[in-house]
């Protein structure tokens, strides 16, 4: 007996066609409807607070912050930004024991200094260390890389860990590196395809003010379980719902934001996540946070090389899996074409959706849990 797609009757053409929509409606529906549908749509803001912010961090001059900085910043790196035509600063959150991953970063994604032309900069932001031994080692680190800046942990701060961690990073960059076009903020398990972040900042067709750039969290409830550590009661924030924010893995604030950021975080008190704590100063800020599906956020995405071209970011990479991928992304080089791309998106969404299913998990999940686990020990401490 014969079969061919050309005898297929019309029901069953209706029947195959149905089931490839459905395929990818499942596959690609979620950042469909994130990416068009579910888009912030900034407000006019006209409250006093809002002015206020603004008009406070378009006068900022943190100049004089440079003649004393070695209390906040032990290792302050100031001559990290000569280049006066910055286009793109990436600040690396990492912890000061991880060199491993630092040393993993440096030779692969962050391995760049031009983007179509334009400088970018790549730097790694730590915090405090525990022995005189281990901060000499940073000391002997940065010395040879130059691509290091220290944040000292301040213990009266009323703000805590990745929070406090944030607002320095934030206050360095105003210090140091006002002539940014934008900065971009993510963690040493991330990779980050530099390449396709920088065109799409070139590609804006507006002037680059106001660019809060990431995977968006919508209607996220505040933790309002008092025996919480991340307890927000009511009275420091009574809305139903936090404002929406970028996922703290990968997010791109243009310099103007960069400043009214850390101007209203001086009025934000709340006990939130810092990414949340973000998102909270760029509302008193004016600012509403752009969504784009291609920030993976949290999730660990499978490689597929050309998936990998499209994307912004992967999370939960170790340093094994970054060299290995990075290798092969080098070895295959080039851009995908328009089937290739499709192809790839279609492979590693769907085994990354698989691999929320134990049966299907990929060897590289354990590492990416015990990525995960690394993260929340470098948040620990910093609080």
């Amino acid at each position: 007996m014969q079969c061919s797609l050309c005898n297929l009757r019309t029901h069953q053409w209706c029947f195959l066609l149905f089931n490839v929509l459905l395929f990818h409606a499942l596959l690609f529906g979620a950042d469909f409807v994130e990416e068009y549908l579910l888009q912030p749509t900034p407000g006019v803001y006209t409250d006093a607070m809002v002015v206020d912010v603004r008009e406070k961090a378009r006068k900022l001059d943190l100049s004089n912050a440079r003649e004393n900085v070695s209390q906040a910043y032990p290792i302050p790196n100031p001559d990290a930004c000569r280049n006066s035509d910055l286009f793109l600063l990436t600040i690396v959150f990492s912890s000061p024991a991880d060199i491993n991953q630092r040393n993993a970063v440096r030779r692969t994604w962050a391995n760049q200094t031009l983007i179509q032309g334009f400088p970018v900069r790549i730097l790694f932001f730590l915090g405090s260390t525990q022995t005189s031994d281990a901060q000499n080692a940073l000391m002997t680190e940065s010395d040879l890389h130059g691509d290091m800046v220290q944040g000292h942990a301040v213990t009266d701060s009323l703000l805590r860990g990745p929070t406090e961690r944030t607002v320095l990073a934030l206050r360095w960059v105003i210090t140091f590196c006002p002539v940014a076009r934008f900065v971009l903020l993510t963690k040493d398990s991330v990779f980050i395809n530099l390449p396709a972040i920088g065109a799409y900042l070139l590609g804006l067709h507006r002037h680059p003010e106001d660019l809060y750039l990431g995977r968006v969290i919508q209607r996220d409830s505040p933790d309002r379980n008092p025996n919480s550590p991340g307890y927000l009661p009511p009275a420091l924030y009574p809305d139903k719902y936090l404002p929406e924010y970028c996922d703290r893995t990968a997010y791109v604030l243009s310099q103007d934001v960069v400043r009214k950021v850390y101007v209203a975080s001086a009025a934000v008190r709340a006990p939130v996540p810092a990414d949340v704590f973000v998102g909270l100063c760029a509302q008193k800020g004016g600012v509403a946070p752009t969504h784009s599906a291609r920030f993976a956020g949290e999730k660990h995405v499978r490689y597929n090389a050309c998936c990998y071209h499209y994307l912004f970011s992967s999370a939960g990479m170790g340093s094994n899996e970054l060299e290995t991928v990075w290798a092969d992304l080098e070895k295959k080089g080039g851009r995908c074409s328009l089937l290739k791309t499709y192809y790839g998106l279609v492979t590693c969404k769907a085994l990354t959706y698989l691999d929320k299913l134990s049966f299907f998990k990929s060897p590289n999940e354990d590492e990416s849990q015990r990525e995960l686990k690394r993260e929340q020990e470098t948040d620990r401490r910093w609080g």
